[in-house]
């Protein structure tokens, strides 16, 4: 293992020092218990809390700021949070209107976010994120993991919350582009965690796993690897079998990393996925490119597919200003 740390029990701490440092304008960090919070949450305004696992930079830390997050809770490396880090975060960030938080459907996650929920005593909901259609709901299953669609549904409620949406309200919106929105990824390589130093699963050169999950669970199968538009031709068919899209149905297209592969790769899908969702009769009208819901040093991609409305179109391109999502 190769990789730039101090110490391995040290590397949340450091990590999120380094944010506070270079975003203290946007952000502030707590510890013990661990949160990050927006600088100067608005009055009034619903209050978005996520969080989840280090691992999946800048997923949600990143996100905090104006038009998205008020608070981020980081737990150990691919590691949920604990409920006294949502409940602290709640109260830090709560000022008047109630507490939405925004939750990806894994065990760990749920079970503590669910729990933080019914001990806060002020009023909240859950907005559970749920895109990724590789997972297939049996009773062996917690159902549909929640993977980068969750950037665009923190993005989207945290729009709504700014315009001065109540709780309900703002729920809705979530569960609406929740139910709108579909993944996919494929991966290379595993990622290594840093605690455990070696790489969580064995994988030759010559192969991808199909439908992988950002903490490296496995995919629906592996496989040799295929041609760029190949992959693409196959993530899309699932994804859009998932979302039905009506014949001239307008969409966000999100092509994600998880930290290991290069912008030029990951353009070289956008082209590939706008060619395939051209042919299909579905236009992209936004695009977001990059490493966004990483897994550490993973090499691969995901495709997330929202489809957009004009209240969705008008909430995406609402000024945002957070570490790594910027635009006015």
């Amino acid at each position: 293992m190769k990789k730039f740390i101090n110490h391995v029990d040290q590397v949340l701490h450091e990590s999120l020092s380094g944010l506070q440092a270079a975003h203290a304008d946007i952000l502030t960090v707590h510890f013990d218990p661990t949160f990050v919070r927006r600088t100067a949450p608005r009055p009034g305004k619903v209050a978005l809390i996520s969080g989840g696992g280090t691992g999946h930079e800048p997923l949600h830390a990143g996100f905090v700021g104006k038009g998205m997050l008020d608070a981020a809770c980081t737990g150990q490396v691919f590691t949920s949070p604990t409920p006294d880090q949502m409940l602290a975060a709640a109260e830090s960030v709560h000022t008047g209107a109630g507490v939405l938080f925004i939750v990806k459907n894994y065990a760990g996650d749920s079970m503590n976010f669910q729990m933080a929920s019914e001990m806060l005593d002020i009023e909240n909901a859950i907005v559970m994120v749920n895109d990724d259609v590789a997972v297939q709901n049996s009773t062996h299953t917690t159902g549909r993991r929640g993977v980068a669609g969750t950037l665009v549904v923190e993005k989207i409620v945290g729009a709504a919350a700014e315009t001065g949406l109540d709780l309900a309200q703002c729920k809705a919106v979530g569960d609406r582009v929740n139910r709108a929105t579909a993944s996919m990824g494929v991966a290379f390589t595993s990622c290594t965690v840093p605690a455990a130093g070696r790489a969580t699963f064995d994988i030759d050169d010559d192969e991808m796993e199909f439908g992988v999950g950002i903490h490296g669970e496995p995919g629906r199968r592996r496989e040799p690897v295929r041609p760029a538009q190949a992959i693409v031709d196959e993530l899309l068919d699932c994804i859009l079998t998932d979302l039905n899209p009506a014949p001239g149905a307008n969409v966000l297209l999100h092509v994600n990393g998880f930290g290991a592969t290069p912008l030029m790769e990951l353009y070289l899908l956008h082209h590939c996925a706008g060619k395939t969702l051209a042919a299909r009769g579905v236009n992209v009208v936004r695009s977001l490119v990059g490493n966004y819901t990483t897994a550490l040093d993973m090499a691969g991609a995901s495709l997330t597919v929202t489809l957009m409305d004009p209240e969705l179109l008008q909430l995406w391109d609402a000024p945002v200003r957070t570490a790594s999502l910027n635009w006015s």
